[in-house]
């Protein structure tokens, strides 16, 4: 045979492949066939309801599907992503909700990625948490959703850029990315049964990782289970490492510091704040009590992982430093302490200590540079009533300005971090909040 016509050959296999992963891709799906639940849920029994209220706390789903001053899970709700903006849907047993919705479609949809009509779900809902849910778990929520009352808003259509907004490319992404997960019940002997419930807690409803998993440029990584940390795109914060103890790895960390850290947004000389702060606020303050431990216990058994960092960091020079110390006294020394050791108050930290914190000191200055910038507010929680905040200084302090004292604080009291500078002040500086 010529070497022409194996080429020719070749070509021909090639573009008949791509032809039919094309067509393969821009085939219309059809709605995945359901097993009959293995239990059946009694959907209008008042305690299958308070089981699925008390789901939809687990995950926070309030959240993502509530426009802000709109009614309790309607949708509306606008999350900006790289690719444009994602409008939570309505989960009322409205027209426009779950109105037509039945308990299979809905465990369709978490189970799956897939909507009743068979169309692809945008990946902004973290199905590659819910597909960890048990079908009861799914069914209890279904369960409080249809009860809730009805509402008919109509929620905006997804607002992507092409070819994001094709289902053409929510196929692509699941084949890279996406696999649905039966849940797997404990095994008796395989772990404690606290620890298997933290990590159906933090992988499943709880979808840790939507957050601290670092993403490629189509927002999918091979692990989206993982907890290495990684950036949130539009929000600018970065959501740390819960597998490295110098970021928010609580691997030495007692149970009951990691329970008070989630119900009362501090423990120890940490704060939350920023997109933390909210989940507590809404979320891991209402949890019951056995959960918080069963998390704390699975988030403390975390692997041990250093994130990737300079041995000996750069100093600034000493024109930085000098302008920098002018504007901690200025603006920071009255509350965090001259020499960043930070006030309590009641024998609790009201104000913390800038030396060796960890957002002080993370690769990273994304946190700092947000809490700066656009102030620092802790939740408001039962142990923690009247939390201390932080102004912002977003009107205040120029580019320069800011990276001056940051370089300061990450460099003093013993901290060593990269000073930071100028652009990434400027890259980190989001619209005013």
């Amino acid at each position: 045979m010529s070497l022409r016509r194996k080429l020719t050959q070749g070509l021909g296999a090639l573009v008949l492949t791509g032809v039919a992963a094309f067509a393969w891709l821009a085939w219309p799906a059809q709605p995945i066939a359901i097993e009959p639940a293995p239990t059946t849920v009694p959907l209008n029994d008042p305690h299958t309801i308070e089981r699925g209220r008390y789901l939809s706390v687990l995950g926070n789903c309030q959240a993502c599907h509530t426009a802000r001053g709109g009614t309790p899970f309607a949708g509306g709700m606008g999350i900006v992503t790289p690719f444009g903006t994602v409008y939570g849907s309505n989960l009322t047993p409205g027209s426009d909700g779950l109105g037509a919705w039945s308990a299979d479609d809905f465990w369709r949809a978490l189970h799956h990625g897939q909507a009743r009509d068979g169309r692809w779900l945008n990946p902004a809902f973290p199905y590659n948490n819910t597909t960890h849910l048990t079908r009861e778990d799914s069914d209890a929520l279904y369960a409080f959703f249809r009860s809730l009352p009805a509402s008919d808003k109509v929620v905006p259509a997804h607002d992507l850029r092409w070819p994001y907004n094709t289902q053409f490319a929510l196929k692509a992404w699941r084949t890279l990315y996406f696999r649905a997960e039966a849940y797997t019940p404990p095994q008796p002997g395989a772990s404690s049964a606290e620890l298997l419930r933290g990590a159906y807690l933090v992988n499943g409803p709880g979808h840790c990782s939507a957050c601290h998993v670092p993403r490629d440029a189509l927002g999918g990584q091979s692990d989206l289970l993982g907890l290495s940390g990684g950036l949130i795109p539009m929000q600018r914060w970065y959501a740390p490492s819960l597998l490295d103890p110098a970021e928010a790895g609580v691997q030495n960390w007692s149970v009951d510091e990691i329970v008070a850290l989630f119900k009362d947004g501090r423990a120890r000389d940490a704060l939350v704040s920023g997109p933390m702060a909210e989940v507590v606020q809404h979320s891991t303050q209402h949890w019951k009590a056995e959960d918080l431990q069963a998390m704390a216990r699975y988030l403390q058994q975390l692997p041990v992982e250093h994130t990737t960092r300079r041995q000996a960091p750069s100093a600034p020079d000493s024109r930085t430093l000098s302008a920098g110390a002018k504007q901690y006294e200025q603006h920071c020394a009255q509350c965090h302490g001259a020499q960043g050791e930070g006030v309590r108050h009641n024998g609790a930290i009201a104000y913390p200590p800038l030396a060796g914190n960890r957002t002080v000191t993370m690769a990273s200055p994304a946190n700092l540079v947000q809490i700066v910038l656009n102030g620092g507010f802790g939740p408001v929680t039962r142990g923690h009533p009247r939390p201390f905040g932080m102004p912002p200084f977003v009107l205040q302090m120029s580019d320069s300005e800011l990276a001056e004292v940051l370089s300061y604080v990450r460099t003093q009291w013993g901290n060593q971090a990269e000073p930071v500078s100028s652009l990434d002040v400027q890259q980190m500086r989001g619209p005013l909040r």
